[in-house]
């Protein structure tokens, strides 16, 4: 399997270029703190996992009760941002950011500001 040992070889060098695990670490730490301090603070949205057992890659939101209906419209103004892929798994519904290490904090920082803007519209 040449081709997926070549990417893990490559995966692993740009880890080690930008600091290496503990850097991936801090950085996973601090995508993570922002959006869930978003979720947590932003009256259309909770949180589907227990805070104890949050995910630094996988982060799962829905619409908070009582603003269930605003799903789909949030999913085509997030989409026309350019942020695709946050629909959450088909059983559970909502939302998932996925945050793996290439991510830069900046795209987090972009999904939050559009909740943050979100929320005015429909407030």
């Amino acid at each position: 399997p040449v081709i997926p040992i070549y990417a893990a070889y490559q995966t692993m060098l740009w880890i080690k270029e930008n600091g290496g695990v503990e850097e991936m670490e801090r950085r996973a730490a601090a995508r993570a703190k922002l959006l869930y301090e978003e979720i947590d603070r932003n009256s259309l949205f909770t949180g589907t996992v227990a805070k104890d057992d949050r995910s630094y890659m996988n982060i799962c939101f829905v619409m908070a009760e009582g603003y269930k209906e605003l799903e789909a419209e949030f999913a085509t103004f997030t989409s026309q941002r350019g942020m695709v892929g946050l629909k959450g798994h088909r059983s559970v519904g909502g939302f998932r950011a996925s945050t793996y290490n290439a991510l830069p904090i900046e795209s987090v920082k972009a999904l939050v500001e559009a909740m943050q803007e979100f929320e005015k519209l429909k407030k």
